[in-house]
């Protein structure tokens, strides 16, 4: 019978699904973490246990991990962006964290490359400093640079694909693929992306005047403050806004604001929102979810479309 040493020493029976996460991770220069609650990683503060977590030192890093998790037929997720939602039961497979990608890199051009783990707010710090205009529609925004990608994260003063030059993947066998944008179809908050892992974009910004663009954000930034509850737990906006029409203002004129499932809870400050109280389950969330869908098709008619991506087991 083999066995696995854990970090205090013991050793316990190794099963051949736990055998392949190993041989999956070997090698692997950065964080793995098995068996561990992925609520410390959304920003909804919900979530259940993946079989196995990574944090990868390096794009080298991501390579390996791509190629071995393909070679063990393993499922590989990638947390990144805000609008997610991990099941009770968590996610089986690899789930990889790209915290530690955060290079940026200034090239020609005013053109910035950063790696997929660059928190939104770092990298327009850093535009900001080199008086770079261009990503000023991102502010307040908590992602990182790959989830925005993914999700073609925006607001209301623009979004991802109005700065996107390219992207970087690491495919599913461990290749590296330079995608321009216009090989990249965008749509409503996502994007369709070639298979595998973003793990760096080059953006195309434009020269500005700094006082200019440090103005526009504090501006946004304060609107965020007022008008979001950005205190409390959540994945941003819940549902993608109906045509000629906005979600928030849908579901506070059908009376649901403050409206709770446990500790999961219609915002009374946007109505677009759903906050984690405290203790919140996914499974309060999606009760909460199904309630507010419900109320909005029986009284108006509108089927709301999810904007939150849901994953993991239930």
């Amino acid at each position: 019978m083999k066995h696995r040493v854990q970090k205090d020493g013991t050793k316990v029976r190794s099963t051949p699904a736990q055998r392949r996460l190993d041989s999956a991770v070997a090698g692997v220069h950065g964080a793995v973490h098995f068996n561990v609650p992925l609520k410390a990683y959304t920003s909804f503060r919900i979530g259940g246990p993946a079989d196995v977590l990574v944090e990868p030192a390096d794009v080298e890093d991501v390579v390996r991990l791509a190629k071995q998790t393909h070679e063990q037929k393993l499922p590989i997720f990638v947390l990144g962006g805000t609008n997610v939602l991990v099941r009770d039961k968590g996610i089986r497979g690899v789930v990889v964290s790209l915290e530690k990608l955060r290079v940026i890199k200034e090239e020609p051009e005013s053109v910035l490359y950063a790696e997929g783990g660059v928190g939104m707010p770092t990298l327009i710090s850093h535009a900001i400093r080199r008086s770079l205009a261009g990503l000023e529609w991102a502010a307040g925004i908590p992602g990182t640079v790959a989830g925005c990608v993914v999700m073609n994260a925006g607001t209301r003063l623009g979004e991802m694909k109005d700065s996107v030059k390219a992207v970087r993947i690491v495919s599913p066998k461990g290749e590296l693929i330079d995608s321009p944008a216009e090989a990249i179809k965008f749509h409503y908050r996502r994007a369709t992306l070639p298979q595998g892992v973003v793990v760096g974009v080059w953006l195309q910004l434009r020269p500005g005047v700094r006082s200019d663009i440090e103005k526009i954000v504090k501006e946004y930034l304060h609107y965020r403050r007022e008008t979001q509850p950005l205190t409390l737990p959540s994945a941003g906006c819940a549902f993608k806004n109906p045509l000629n029409d906005s979600a928030g203002r849908v579901v506070e004129a059908a009376g649901l604001k403050g409206t709770s499932v446990g500790d999961a809870q219609v915002s009374t400050k946007h109505a677009n929102f759903i906050v984690n109280q405290g203790h919140a389950s996914a499974a309060d969330v999606l009760s909460l979810i199904k309630k507010v869908r419900a109320r909005i098709a029986q009284q108006t008619g509108i089927k709301l479309e999810l904007e939150l991506k849901i994953v993991g087991e239930a």
